[in-house]
This record gives structure tokens, C-alpha cells and sequence, in this order.
């Protein structure tokens, strides 16, 4: 079955201007070329209700100028008055976070200032960095609530310039893997869709577009947001079917990251993307377990992907991920605070003998990661008191009881390990035991690759990569399944035993591009080093948000190679983490309430701040009995055991396909063009906005500076070897300092300084150098107070310093000879006959742009380009610039000065 051309949509929405009357607000969203234009009319006349109108239009430039001038003629208290405006400009944003009412009227929150975190396929991550709450209603209509101001401080308490993020044209709710799948949907499936929503929709703005001409379409393609992991969901509530969709921007919290690995010069980006569950969300001894309906305390699904920079499209681009997840024990338990202790015990709140709860929680991880659900429980199996076990004793009977009605090819695999016992062995490597445990587990469970298996894995195969499991389908591989990770906090341990199964996985992910020749990555390689540095940014801001600290016990913990003065500090993080937890827990709890709409206030009920206990909001069954019982036997949901062992969510039927919004367009249409997206060329170019996203480099900050002949990122080096090293050797000459803002994770206050996490285990006491604070900006130089020298750090390199070798050198005879053979070879094989291709598009662009395979192979990127002819007036116009370059400037004529006199009226007066 024939495969759609496919691309997801691109808001058109991603820069707005609020304007203000006294009867309305008028918020203005444009696309970045600002070409088009839409118009929301927020009413301020209601006291406390929520007035929207969106006309759904799409306006000119020129159209949205004279409506404005309208406004702002209609709304002068005069008319012909001059002096005063009717229409004064409030606020410029980025996106609407949402809308969220207490006592009072409505406020909107707008994000005013964002960075870009992360870059996959030309799709732009970015992070929140300050938002503005404005009160929609005016002051003449405003009813006053005296409580409304303790409200608006609790809300505001969830600092939204931390670690939220989002993405105009990526969809950050769900995995790469389901993004691509449905972007491969079968044509006839998108055709289907694509005529449901033209006959469905009463917007008639939906179908734009639509009307491209034969052969050149492109299906532009959105999917409904995975809402466990959307946090602002509740503040959107109210305007979801009253605005078109380009106006609503959906956020996650948790981490991103992202690193380039240069191979040999080739970039590959390797991005770490953590979700926070919005369900059950809460502080570390306030929320543990799992509620009534399966959702659980401290999930985080992380995932790693892997890509070619070099090749950005989606369709034509090497792209791969891995999947695994992070939560606490599916049970009804809870560790009671007040007893002022720094391990509270374990209490187990109900009996659960029918396992209702695990039960719910798998049933949603067959949904979204199909089979095998693979649990890896690192809690302690032996102690003098019955703390820890109390958990993995309940989780092996659920378990065991849930399995006994599952096919036995998709039962649910339970591997436990006490962590905190072979750490404190001194004859046991943890981290060997781990490198075990993780092949395994991607052995069975696979990984995400948009390509099919090279060729040299097909004329060499690795015994290690035959026995992988997963789905393999004509377009690559599919994960199927995915690894549960747990301790009791699931922080220090977890992080670890995350690391090393994506370390497992990133081998196999580099060995399916072709990158290295076998499936195994060592460690004190600069690749590793690279993503475990990226892996120790996620634990610490993971960590923060949960438990109030950073990480304690590392990767280099558990390697043994933690440098001792570190210890000292520990004594001190954990009174920091325990006075966190003792005190401030509850009011970041109540604020965390209230964002995510757990909470509404209302009159004539208990305020936030009186209740003794928010049990009750996050266990519905409290409220009232469910009329629906779920099955003791038939615990999971109908249909999902049928596709096993692929995920529900990714298989084409029909409730699938609701989830998803359809459009055809023009391959060239800005909806769907991610190369005109990217790299903008309407707007002119900037060197702080070009290269904004400073990443960690391989090169960079890991390579040695005189590497020799061996500058390859997956070679051994000794740990005085590394970049890092040999910038902090330096004496008193030359002193350096790697200073690296954690991008994803605000700095913590003072009181809150990497803590450790009581209930972890107690082995281990390391934590990263002084010097190497966080690990995400380029470096800084600092010059030594007592030494007058210039401090200066030679960046550019020669390339005998960096490959060994001086490009310069002429090549000998018989490089040349070898050359000439190869030009020869490829020649004869690719060659292909261009006059067999038409292109029937009547696009302007189709003529300009053309594209010529010139490769035998089918996976390969190698086109001819045809360079585009310049007409009489585009050259004039070039030899123009260029005497104006030499300082020889033409005069000035008529439309010039008209022109550029429109242009200062448009944009000063």
C-alpha cells in the first residue's frame, strides 16, 4: 500500500501583540514571515465570565493595519482626536499558556520570552523563560475578593521559567516514534481523512489549501496531544473549541537536552527529552504511590533520539529513538512526615488484593508501549527492619496475580535487584551487573530507527544484533515494550540504571546509522562522557522538581571513582533536603494544585490553604462509587491485547484516526514547509539568533587538545586525556573554568543546594567537581585575580592538532589512483538517464528547485542539483549591491524615498 507524502503542521500562530481598549482585549498572532494574521476579541465588560470570539479569518498585513487603525480611531474618547489613543499596545508574546480564574474575573497567561533548547529535523524546541498574568475584566467592572491575591501568589509560585517547554510544529506529548508512524499513514487512510474533515468541519478555514494541483500535495498532518504529559490541558479547558487550533500551544515540564556528537566532522545530535506526568503531581513525601485510577508519583518517561544533523528532513533523514520510563511503586502507599524523621516508614493505606490499581497503570503502558512491560524494581530486598520490602513483597504479588491472565508471550517481566547491597560489596561491580541487566532489556524490547538495517549490518552481521527484538517493518524498526524503572524516590539509583540502559541503547542506535562497527560503547570515551554528562543535567533537574535537590549518587558513585572531598558535603545536602521536604513541600504542593486545576476555587467551599489533607482530590472514588466495575480478569482495555505486541495508540484504526487533523497542501506552503520554517529566509540573519542554541560539543569540550591520529569520539582515554582535563591543569598562566548554565533546570535557592535523598541508599557519597557546576552553555574564561597575564583559549584549532593530518598536503600517487577509480566506479553505476524525468507541477518553485537522484541505492541522500537561472533584474539589482558594497552608491529615485517613508510611518509612528 502506497505511503503519503506527510509533514506535520506548523502553527501559524508563534508571535502576537496584545492590544488594549476599555470594553475589549485584542490579542493579534502572526506567523514568523508575518504574512498571515489572526484576531481574538477577549470581552472585559464581564465580571467573571469568559468572553472569546474568534472569527476564524485569516488576515493580510495590510488588512490587520487598517483594522487596527479602525479600532483605534473608534475608541478615541473624541473623534479626530489625536493626542489620545483609543487602542493602546499592552504586552508582545510568544504563545498563550492558558486562562485560569480563582475568584474573580479571568487572567490570561502569555509566555513573553523564550530560548531554543533543542533542534530535531528542523523542528524547534523551546524553553519558557518568562511569562506575564494579565486581569482580563477592566477596573469598572471588577468585584473585588479579598482571598483573590493569595490565590494569584500560590499560582505564580509554579515557576513556569523553569523546565516547561514546547514546540510550534513538534509534537512534545508523544514519542518520536508515534510522530513519524503517523506521518507513514497509508495514502488511502489520509485521503479518507482528509474528505471526512472537509464534509465535517463548520470551520471553512479548515480546508485551506486543499486546492493544490495534481501530484505536488503534501498531507499536513496534527495529532490530538498525549494530555498525561500536557500541563496547561486545564487552562485551555475553556477556549479548545471556541479558537482555531493554531492557537493553542500545549507545554510539558521535565527536561531537554540536546549535545552534538561530531564523527569525523559529521554532526549527530543526541537529544534527551524528559515528560513529567501531570497526573498525580506532586512533592517527594506528599505524593507517593498511585492514585485510584492507575496514575502514579514521580512519572517520567525519557527519551533518547539520536539523528544526522547533516540530513534534516524527516522523510529523507537517519532518525532514532529509545523509550523508557521512571515511577513510583503502582500501590496505595505513603510515608507519613509529621513524625519529623529523616526515613518515615512505609505504610501501605489499603489492601488491594485484586491488584486494581497496578492493573490500571499497565493497561495504560500496553496502550502507549504495546508488550513487553519490563519492570526493573532497585528497592532493597534485605534489611534489619522491614522498610523497603514491605513495597517489592506487594508489587511481586500484583504482579504475579496480573500475569495469570495475560498471554505468557506478553506477560509482564519482573526483574528485581538490591542496588544499595552490591554497591556496598567491594568485590561486585554495579554497573557491570547493569550493563547485563540493560542488554537484555533492549534486547527484547528494541528501538525506534526510521531506516532499514544498512548494508554492511547485512554483509556483517553482529551476532549482539540478531537477537534484538523489537518490530521490524519495511520502513525500519519499531520499540515495542519498554523498561519500568523504580526505587523508592526513584532519583539517585534510578538515574543510574537508566543511564547504562541508554548507554545499551545508544550503542545499538549509532550501529543502526552505520556509525560504529559493533553494538558496544565503552566508558572514558568522549561519546560517553558526553551522554552521561547529558543524563546527570536530567537526574539533577528531574531531581529538583521531585525531591528538592540535585543528584547525590552519581554514575562516577557507583564507578568508584567519586574524588573524596565531595564526602564532606553529603551531611550538609541531606539536612538541606530534609528541611525541603519538612517545610516547603506543602506549599509547592497547594501551588502545583491549583496549576494544574486539582484544586478550583469557589465560594462558599474550604479554601486551598484550609484543607487538611488533598486526598480527596486526587482520589475521585473518595467522591462518589464509579458505575462502571473494571474486570478481576480482564484487567486491560478492549483491543489493545489484539495488536500486541505493537502499542494501541499506533495502529491505524478508526479511533486513532479521530485523534488526528488532516489538511492537504502545496509542498511549498508555509504549514507544511519545515526548510522555510527553519531557516527563515524572509527575515534578515543574526549571529546571536543563528546560533543561539550553544550545545555541548564532542569535539570541543571533551576531545584532547593534540589527539594525534585518533580523533575519534568512541576511543579510550584516559581521564587526565579529556578536553576538560587539560583546560583545568592549566597553572597560573592560563586558568579556564568550564562554566555551564543548566539549561533545563533553574538555579536552585540557597536553602535548597544538592541535597541527598535520605531513603536512598547510603553507599556512595559523590557528586561532580566544583568546577563543573551545570553542563549546558559554552565556556566562560576567567582571568586569575593574582596574575596580570591575558588569559586567552585558542578555540580555532589547526587541523594537524585535531585529525593528525595537514589537509593541505598534496595526496600521493596512489590516494589520487584509488580516487580516480572510485569517480570512475561511480560514474558507471549512477548514472541515470535525466531526460525520463518530468515534473508536471506548474509550482513557480518547481522550476527553480530541482532535485536529481544520481544513486543506485535507495537510502541514499545524493541528489544533482540544477543551479536556478537569474533573470535581467535580479542580476541589475546584484551588481547594484555589490558597488554599494565599493562604497558606489546610486541615487536615490522617486518610489525609493515613498518607500522608505511607508516604512518609517508602518513601524515608528
Amino acid at each position: 500500500m502506497p505511503v503519503a507524502a506527510a509533514a506535520p503542521l506548523i502553527s501559524s500562530v508563534q508571535k502576537l501583540v496584545l492590544y488594549e481598549t476599555r470594553a475589549r482585549y485584542f490579542l493579534v498572532g502572526s506567523n514568523p514571515a508575518e504574512t498571515k494574521y489572526r484576531v481574538l476579541k477577549i470581552d472585559r465588560t464581564e465580571p467573571k465570565d469568559l468572553v472569546i470570539i474568534d472569527d476564524k479569518h485569516v488576515y493580510t498585513q495590510q488588512e490587520v493595519r487598517e483594522l487596527l487603525g479602525r479600532l483605534d480611531l473608534g475608541n478615541r474618547t473624541k473623534m479626530g482626536q489625536k493626542g489620545s489613543s483609543g487602542l493602546s499596545r499592552a504586552v508582545s508574546a510568544f504563545g498563550i499558556v492558558g486562562f485560569v480564574r480563582f475568584l474573580e474575573g479571568y487572567y490570561i497567561v502569555l509566555i513573553t520570552k523564550r530560548r531554543k533548547m533543542a533542534d530535531i529535523g528542523g523542528h524547534a524546541i523551546y524553553k519558557i523563560e518568562d511569562t506575564n498574568m494579565i486581569y482580563i475584566p477592566n477596573d469598572s467592572v471588577r468585584v473585588s475578593h479579598p482571598d483573590e491575591a493569595r490565590y494569584l501568589r500560590i499560582f505564580q509560585n509554579v515557576d513556569l521559567s523553569s523546565n516547561f517547554y514546547f514546540s510550534y510544529s513538534y509534537d512534545l506529548s508523544h514519542s518520536l516514534q508515534y510522530n513519524l508512524t503517523v506521518l507513514r499513514m497509508p495514502l488511502e487512510t489520509l485521503k479518507t481523512e482528509t474528505t471526512q474533515t472537509r464534509q465535517e468541519s463548520f470551520d471553512i478555514f479548515e480546508d485551506e489549501g486543499l486546492s493544490t494541483q495534481g501530484g505536488s500535495g503534501v498531507f499536513g498532518i496534527c495529532s490530538k496531544p498525549y494530555e498525561k504529559y500536557v500541563w496547561n490541558a486545564k487552562l485551555l479547558e475553556a477556549v479548545r473549541t471556541a479558537v482555531h487550533r493554531d492557537w493553542l500551544l500545549y507545554i510539558i515540564h521535565g527536561f531537554c537536552g540536546q549535545s552534538k556528537l561530531l564523527i569525523y566532522g559529521r554532526p549527530i545530535y543526541v537529544t534527551l527529552i524528559a515528560r513529567r506526568s501531570s497526573k498525580f503531581a506532586g512533592t517527594r513525601f506528599l505524593k507517593r504511590g498511585s492514585n485510584c485510577e492507575g496514575d502514579v508519583a514521580n512519572e517520567v518517561e525519557t527519551e533518547q533520539i539520536l539523528y544526522d544533523a547533516s540530513v534534516m528532513s524527516f522523510s529523507a533523514g537517519s532518525y532514532s529513538s529509545y523509550v523508557q520510563v521512571r515511577g513510583s511503586v503502582p500501590l496505595y502507599w505513603s510515608q507519613d512526615i509529621s513524625t519529623m524523621m529523616p526515613k518515615p516508614p512505609i505504610t501501605l493505606d489499603q489492601a488491594d488484593p485484586y491488584a486494581h490499581v497496578a492493573a490500571l497503570h499497565f493497561d495504560q503502558m500496553l496502550q502507549r508501549f504495546g508488550s513487553p512491560i519490563i519492570i526493573l524494581n532497585l528497592v532493597k530486598e534485605r534489611e534489619k527492619r522491614k522498610h523497603e520490602r514491605i513495597l517489592s513483597e506487594e508489587l511481586v504479588a500484583a504482579v504475579t496475580y496480573l500475569n495469570q491472565f495475560l498471554p505468557p508471550e506478553h506477560a509482564i517481566i519482573y526483574i528485581p535487584w538490591d542496588m544499595a547491597k552490591y554497591t556496598k560489596s567491594k568485590l561486585c561491580n554495579v554497573l557491570d551487573r547493569l550493563n547485563v541487566i540493560a542488554e537484555s532489556v533492549v534486547k527484547k524490547t528494541g528501538f525506534f530507527v526510521n531506516r532499514p538495517d544498512s548494508y554492511c549490518s547485512i554483509l556483517r552481521p553482529d551476532e549482539k544484533w540478531n537477537e534484538l527484538g523489537g518490530c521490524v517493518v519495511s520502513t525500519g524498526r519499531l520499540q515495542t515494550g519498554v523498561l519500568r524503572t523504580n526505587c523508592v524516590d526513584c532519583l539517585d539509583r534510578t538515574n543510574t540504571a537508566q543511564f547504562m540502559v541508554g548507554k545499551c541503547a545508544l550503542a545499538y542506535q549509532l550501529y543502526s546509522l552505520g556509525l560504529i562497527d559493533k553494538p558496544n560503547l565503552q566508558f572514558d570515551t568522549d561519546a560517553v562522557r558526553l551522554f552521561e554528562e547529558l543524563y546527570e543535567d536530567h537526574g539533577d533537574t528531574l531531581s529538583l522538581q521531585y525531591g528538592g535537590s540535585q543528584l547525590v549518587h552519581r554514575v562516577k558513585t557507583y564507578r568508584k571513582i567519586a574524588p573524596w572531598t565531595q564526602h564532606s558535603k553529603d551531611i550538609m545536602q541531606t539536612l538541606s533536603r530534609y528541611y525541603s521536604n519538612a517545610f516547603s513541600d506543602a506549599d509547592r504542593q497547594d501551588s502545583i494544585n491549583l496549576f494544574l486545576g486539582v484544586f478550583k476555587p469557589a465560594e462558599g467551599k474550604p479554601h486551598l490553604w484550609e484543607l487538611p489533607t488533598d486526598f480527596y482530590l486526587h482520589h475521585k472514588n473518595t467522591l462518589g462509587l464509579s458505575q462502571t466495575r473494571q474486570s478481576y480478569t480482564y484487567w486491560w482495555t478492549t483491543g489493545v491485547l489484539k495488536h500486541l505486541p505493537l502499542p494501541f495508540d499506533e495502529v491505524t484504526c478508526a479511533e486513532n484516526r479521530r485523534k488526528l487533523t488532516v489538511k492537504k497542501f502545496h509542498k511549498y506552503e508555509e504549514e507544511i514547509d519545515i526548510h522555510n520554517e527553519f531557516f527563515r529566509p524572509y527575515e534578515l540573519s543574526s549571529f546571536d539568533e543563528t546560533f543561539c542554541l550553544a550545545m555541548t560539543n564532542s569535539t570541543r569540550d571533551f576531545m584532547p587538545k593534540n589527539v594525534g591520529i585518533d580523533p575519534s569520539p568512541f576511543t579510550v582515554r584516559k581521564p587526565d586525556e579529556t578536553g576538560k582535563s587539560v583546560l583545568g591543569n592549566k597553572n597560573n598562566r592560563e586558568e579556564a573554568v568550564l562554566q555551564r548554565k543548566t539549561a533545563a533546570s533553574a538555579p536552585p535557592p540557597p536553602s535548597e543546594e544538592a541535597v541527598s535523598s535520605s531513603s536512598e541508599d547510603d553507599s556512595g557519597t559523590d557528586k561532580e567537581d566544583e568546577g563543573a557546576v551545570s553542563q549546558r552553555s559554552t565556556p566562560v574564561k576567567v582571568t586569575d585575580t593574582g596574575d596580570n597575564t591575558k588569559i586567552t583559549e585558542n578555540v580555532v584549532q589547526s587541523t594537524k592538532d585535531v585529525y593528525g593530518v595537514n589537509l593541505s598536503d598534496i595526496p600521493s600517487e596512489d590516494d589520487l589512483a584509488i580516487y580516480a577509480r572510485f569517480v570512475q566506479l561511480g560514474q558507471s553505476q549512477h548514472k541515470q538517464d535525466k531526460g525520463s524525468q518530468q515534473f508536471c507541477s506548474k509550482h513557480p518553485l518547481d522550476k527553480v528547485i530541482n532535485l536529481i537522484p544520481i544513486s543506485s541505492f535507495s537510502q541514499d541522500n545524493i541528489y544533482e542539483v540544477q543551479p536556478p537561472r537569474a533573470d535581467r533584474k535580479s542580476i541589475e539589482i546584484f551588481h547594484a549591491h555589490i558597488q554599494a558594497g565599493r562604497g558606489n552608491m546610486q541615487p536615490l529615485g522617486k518610489d525609493d524615498f515613498l518607500m522608505y517613508r511607508e516604512y518609517i510611518r508602518n513601524r515608528y509612528m
